[in-house]
């Protein structure tokens, strides 16, 4: 027999003896319509049972390989995939045209550059920006909101592709105070993180070609989700007011888009001045464009009050309003929302439905309960404090450890700062550097269209104790020398 069977292999025997019969029969040992000998037979010549041997013959014959007549016992099948291999060259020695493997448009996307790829999976270290305090998060609180869930879990079957009810409507209670939005539950849909938001939007408001400006620098998943909508991506540049609409309107008056982070940028950390946004939201109005507006972590501002979002000066309906949890909870949540203008929210949520459904429903159903007995409000509040004195904590250790040689200047709001390096310094090879003595710091040019001027390396705080941020600076220095 052409099949040997070890039993000491961890591969069952019925599976060995599928997988030899079929490698016989696709490597033409055995032709179409070969008899293969009773079940009965074959399992006393293997000497195994002749369950195995059945259990063999039934997955053959489901896949098409072996078919069973009456009175004829087991044989191959009549018609199999052609076993001829490719066609030989032509003559003219002119090679057989190939499709690429991926489509334009996957080309794009596998080649853009997504934040976190290079950690992805690894826990975080000093100074990966865009990390919480996770050794803070409220797990004690939070499984208990879980199992008092499972105790009344909301309806199993398929939800709402706009999102759970009572999540939705917490949201827009939570905007409307604390960020100035105008909006209804009607307008909100529930989102698997801002990654996902900027992608539903893309999806909804863009055609491939139409021109978007982007921040520059600016957040790298938000391009990537752009370029996959087919996006001409327009860099416009950023100073202390935020984006430079001047440059924008000057350089693609009539883009589609524009996507901004006013209330904090990232990654340079302005806010938009009132000016500034009002200059946006009348070009969005004149050209009939629309404005995504990325508030990814509002939450955290330290000498003033939270600032109003420019979805609530918009009297046009021509901004999208994207807010996460992933900053103020935990990343692994994955929950987000998405605040359409109303007359296009029901684009949104057919759009939801025919990506991915809804987010999980339990998981929405428990941060509902979170935001309506206001454990949400107190753990913005907790943070708010412990952030505030871990950013001081940074900004002392590397004024103390490094002088000059990194310049670092306390910011007012977020989670990350720039240090900006001396003039003529290559970011990314001093990032590098520092990843091989143990700190991530990205460099400021990963994030641009343009090469910014000067480079810099982006520092996150708020997931690391002073204890780690002092040590961790320590081995900055180090590598720096």
């Amino acid at each position: 027999m052409f099949v040997e069977l070890d039993s000491a292999l961890d591969l069952p025997l019925f599976r060995q003896l599928y997988e030899g019969i079929r490698d016989a029969v696709l490597g033409g040992r055995l032709a179409a319509g070969a008899r293969l000998p009773p079940s009965r037979g074959l399992a006393a010549e293997l000497g195994v049972s002749r369950n195995t041997v059945t259990l063999a013959y039934d997955q053959l014959v489901a896949e098409g390989y072996l078919e069973g007549r009456p009175r004829s016992g087991m044989q191959v099948a009549a018609t199999l995939p052609s076993r001829a291999g490719p066609k030989p060259l032509r003559s003219s020695g002119a090679r057989v045209h190939r499709p690429p493997l991926l489509s334009a448009r996957g080309r794009v996307i596998a080649s853009a550059p997504m934040p976190g790829s290079a950690w992805a999976g690894k826990p975080p270290r000093p100074f990966r920006p865009g990390v919480p305090a996770l050794d803070l998060f409220p797990m004690r609180l939070w499984s208990r909101l879980v199992h008092r869930r499972l105790k009344r879990p909301p309806p199993l079957e398929y939800g709402d592709a706009a999102g759970y009810a009572p999540l939705r409507a917490a949201i827009a209670e939570y905007v409307s105070a604390a960020r100035g939005a105008r909006c209804t539950a009607d307008q909100v849909i529930v989102v698997s993180g801002s990654q996902q938001g900027v992608d539903l939007a893309a999806r909804v408001l863009l055609d491939s070609g139409d021109e978007v400006w982007m921040e520059d620098p600016g957040y790298p998943g938000a391009r990537a989700a752009l370029l996959a909508a087919g996006a001409a991506l327009v860099p416009v540049p950023v100073d202390g007011e935020g984006m430079r609409v001047t440059e924008g309107e000057r350089t693609a008056p009539r883009a589609r888009m524009a996507y901004v982070s006013p209330s904090h940028q990232f990654p340079l950390g302005a806010t938009m001045s009132a000016s500034r946004r009002l200059e946006l939201l009348r070009w969005a109005a004149e050209a009939g464009a629309w404005i995504l507006e990325d508030d990814y972590d509002s939450e955290f501002r330290y000498s003033t009050r939270p600032l109003a979002s420019l979805q609530g000066m918009d009297q046009d309906g021509r901004v999208v309003y994207i807010g996460t949890f992933s900053k103020t909870l935990a990343p692994a949540l994955r929950l987000g929302y998405l605040i359409a203008p109303a007359e296009i929210a029901h684009a949104f949520r057919a759009v939801r439905a025919a990506c991915d459904r809804h987010s999980p429903v339990l998981d929405q159903a428990v941060l509902a309960d979170f935001l309506t007995e206001g454990h949400f409000a107190r753990h913005v509040r907790r943070m708010r404090h412990l952030y505030a004195q871990r950013q001081e904590a940074l900004v002392g250790a590397i004024r103390r450890s490094l002088g000059d040689r990194l310049e670092v200047q306390p910011t007012g709001a977020g989670m990350h700062l720039v240090g900006w390096l001396g003039e003529g310094l290559d970011d990314a090879a001093i990032s590098a550097t520092l990843w091989e003595a143990g700190v991530e710091a990205p460099p400021l040019s990963r994030y641009a269209l343009v090469r910014p001027a000067r480079g810099g390396l982006l520092l996150g705080w708020a997931g690391y104790t002073p204890e780690a941020i002092e040590s961790s600076v320590r081995r900055l220095a180090g590598a720096l020398n």
